[in-house]
């Protein structure tokens, strides 16, 4: 596969939307700021339901998220996290209103999370893994990583240890859940979230990069049109 651009810029993974170029990962997911502005809401939640009661935990929790809308309104954030941050908190309320009980504020995110492990290890099984298809779709290098084998292999890796990350969430809060331990659930949301999340994005940058380099090396090189190599142009008789 013949490459256009060189290897990922040191600005990020995949490029930086800063220079025109592709968002990172990392950018698609609402960048830093965007993994902290997902634990606000549960940080608020948990302690006003053990002071204030659930109506007023799910009051505050949505009046801090729609304050977070608003603040990445007003500093040209990326909207679609923005918008998925807030749609989620109402989701969550909605379920713990439907439950009765705080702990509901977290059954759709225990979930999600089971979805997420069980599709990341379905595309390793068909050979499309996720994280190669993300990667190159958002880098535009287009599906030819597919034919490198050790490449492929690099990408089943990264979205193994996805997958991974998603198991372990859901195992750990799906059983804190059961037990009722409303408390716990918030901390191992938080100490499970974005602090897992970096550890993820860090190891795919590392094994996406040495993909690449192997990718890069057993590429054929253009062959050069015999026309265009050899002796000056005779001149004509």
């Amino acid at each position: 596969m013949a490459r256009t651009t060189s290897d990922t810029p040191a600005d990020g993974p995949a490029g930086s939307s800063e220079d025109g170029s592709s968002p990172s990962i990392l950018e698609q997911m609402g960048g830093v700021s965007g993994l902290i502005y997902s634990t606000v809401p549960i940080a608020v939640f948990v302690p006003v339901n053990a002071i204030w009661g659930l109506q007023s935990a799910m009051i505050a929790a949505l009046v801090v998220a729609a304050l977070i809308f608003c603040v990445r309104l007003i500093r040209r954030e990326p909207l679609n996290p923005a918008i998925s941050g807030l749609i989620g908190v109402a989701i969550c309320v909605f379920i713990a209103h439907r439950v009765g009980d705080a702990k509901g504020y977290f059954l759709f995110g225990i979930w999600t999370t089971l979805v997420y492990a069980i599709v990341f290890v379905l595309s390793i099984v068909v050979r499309w893994p996720l994280v190669g298809v993300a990667w190159n779709l958002i880098s535009g290098e287009g599906m030819g990583w597919r034919k490198h084998r050790r490449t492929l292999i690099a990408y089943d890796i990264a979205t193994a240890f996805w997958a991974l990350v998603f198991a372990a969430r859901y195992i750990t809060q799906s059983e804190l859940y059961d037990h009722g331990s409303t408390g716990w659930l918030a901390v191992a949301r938080i100490g499970m979230g974005w602090p897992l999340t970096a550890l993820a994005v860090l190891a795919t940058i590392v094994l996406v990069r040495r993909a690449t380099r192997e990718e890069d090396r057993t590429d054929p090189q253009p062959e050069e049109d015999p026309t265009e190599v050899g002796s000056p142009e005779q001149p004509l008789r």
